[in-house]
């Protein structure tokens, strides 16, 4: 018994001898993550490549296959989204375990997801649908600086999470970009408060650094930001990016913190191996892998789910709408003959003196040929509502010279006025036309828009936020029945507003 005793104590001694050691070893994680999948959850060609026909691209079972293939030989990964699930495909139209959109989440779900933070998209359709959403996942949401009036998290979304992987304590927080209410609808964005992203940042790294091994942000504020907000926090290891859509093929490391980000729409996994060592990162090795298309992937339940979706999808939204006998040609600067033909839609629509549509609500050019219904939605994949508000003679003239000076990205429909600039740099208007007659400073005029551009009429025309009036339609709805009461569409470049000598 003696000599039992003995070997216990000794082999105890030994034990705490090497305790210290063991736990100070080396640990190693992989960290997954996606970002802007913009609701792609089939594969798309690869409009990149010169070659004909473009291979295909992305998707929810390439993700998955190529997750499942890194889990089969790393025992420790994590898989992160840094935001915009939402907005892209007409998966987001249809309702799913209660949520319209919901079936991505179910899906993710099924993928196995960790974590996510929220982007500015998934607010697109309102707030009690994203908090739907993130019920529907069953992973965390982190945000921690999204909050209500009286600081608390609207949307069932957390500060941040500490999880274990690999002997590791792991903690996670998210942020939304400082431009937040630039971004998405005042109908989804009321009584939300956005707190500084740096400061509240370095306020968790405060709280979480000695509880801790390793500290990851993920952002959804664009790859500018993330590097601003690395340049001013400290005590922060890793930044996994969203928003700017930005494929860094390598790591971008500011002031020791590692920044990734994979581009959009499912085209790529990112992989990020860390090998951690008492709170510091000892190396670390980041790549992107393109998600290509392979159609013999094995049949798993999610391939099933995607399948049936997929099909749904392409019932009802492969009608052909009607034949475009110009190309739709959005642009970035100035008119286009496709706002030029959305403006017009809203404006009939609504019964309207004059329309307004913002250029980057436009997502897609079309070339001449049939349109079907999927195509328009891909022009307008965001669920804005279509409004009217008044504007005086006198306002519309101040539009226009706001116009002008600034060049917003909006394009106009029911206008036309030409326009030259003096000698001493003030404008003098030659002409001011509301559907060919001529302006009256007095009268009272109803223009319509959508209800995005309607809350955001400061920045794109230069006047205080009017009261709007729904229409009870969408912008898509109001395009749709007009594409389709002219069977052929033509639009050009009508030279609205235009500057005379």
């Amino acid at each position: 018994m003696k000599r039992f005793l003995m070997f216990i104590s000794a082999w105890c001694l030994l034990a705490a001898c090497f305790t210290p050691i063991l736990i100070g070893q080396p640990r190693t994680i992989t960290i997954l993550h996606t970002n802007d999948m913009h609701a792609d959850f089939i594969p798309h060609e690869a409009f990149w490549v010169k070659n004909t026909p473009k291979p295909l691209v992305g998707g929810f079972n390439e993700l998955n296959y190529e997750i499942d293939s890194i889990r089969h030989v790393k025992p420790a990964v994590l898989l992160i989204d840094a935001g915009d699930v939402m907005t892209g495909n007409p998966i987001t139209e249809y309702s799913y375990e209660g949520a319209e959109g919901g079936a991505l989440f179910a899906m993710m779900r099924m993928i196995g997801y960790n974590v996510w933070t929220i982007g500015n998209h998934d607010f697109d359709i309102s707030q009690a649908n994203l908090r739907k959403l993130i019920q529907i996942g069953g992973f965390p949401a982190v945000s921690a600086n999204i909050v209500d009036t009286a600081g608390k998290f609207p949307v069932g979304n957390e500060e941040y999470i500490i999880l274990e992987k690999a002997g590791l304590r792991i903690g996670i927080f998210g942020l939304m970009s400082k431009d937040f209410f630039t971004l998405v609808s005042k109908k989804s964005s009321g009584g939300i408060v956005i707190l500084s992203p740096v400061a509240t940042a370095q306020s968790i790294i405060d709280k979480l650094r000695s509880r801790t091994d390793l500290l990851i942000a993920v952002t959804h504020e664009g790859v500018e930001d993330d590097s601003v907000l690395a340049e001013n926090v400290t005590g922060l290891d890793v930044i996994i990016g969203g928003h700017s859509h930005t494929r860094l093929k390598m790591p971008k490391i500011i002031k020791g913190v590692i920044i990734v980000q994979t581009g959009s729409n499912c085209e790529n996994l990112g992989e990020l191996t860390l090998t951690v060592e008492k709170h510091r990162i000892l190396s670390h090795e980041g790549k992107l892998l393109p998600l290509w298309y392979h159609p013999d992937r094995p049949k798993t339940a999610l391939s099933h789910l995607v399948d049936s979706l997929k099909g749904k999808i392409d019932t009802d939204y492969a009608e052909i709408i009607g034949t475009l006998k110009s190309a739709w040609v959005i642009g970035r600067g100035g008119e286009s003959n496709a706002g030029n033909f959305i403006a017009d839609a809203q404006r009939e629509a609504a019964g309207a003196d004059i329309g307004f549509m913002n250029t980057h609500g436009m997502r897609k050019n079309l070339s001449v040929g049939a349109i079907t219904k999927r195509d328009l939605f891909e022009v307008l994949p965001f669920r804005n509502e279509l409004v009217t508000f008044p504007m005086t003679g006198a306002a519309i003239t101040r539009f226009l010279q706001y116009y002008i000076k600034n060049r917003p990205a909006v394009q106009t429909s029911g206008l036309q006025a030409e326009w030259k600039m003096k000698p001493d740099n003030t404008i003098e208007f030659v002409k001011i036309l509301v559907n060919g007659r001529p302006l009256v400073d007095a009268k009272i005029y109803t223009a319509a828009a959508s209800d995005y551009l309607a809350g955001d009429a400061e920045m794109y025309l230069g006047i205080d936020k009017p009261v709007p009036v729904s229409v009870n339609k969408t912008v898509f709805a109001a395009v749709e029945q007009k594409v389709r009461a002219l069977k052929e569409v033509h639009a050009g470049i009508e030279h609205r507003i235009q500057e005379v000598k």
